[in-house]
């Protein structure tokens, strides 16, 4: 529990972390460059969508 103040934070934080970590978790190993780029590509895509939020390059 480093640098939470409660269980319960730790709770929140964990609870939506692997819904959101697993958009991003990609096996780099079992792609291609070119596949790799796109579907992390849709996953900043999705991202965006979810929070609102302009991605700035």
């Amino acid at each position: 529990m480093k640098r939470f103040k409660s269980a319960g934070q730790v709770q929140r934080f964990l609870s939506i972390h692997d819904p959101i970590a697993n958009l991003f978790h990609l096996w780099r190993h079992q792609l291609a460059a070119a596949g790799y780029r796109t579907a992390r590509g849709a996953a900043f895509e999705t991202w965006t969508q979810v929070t609102y939020t302009a991605r700035v390059a």
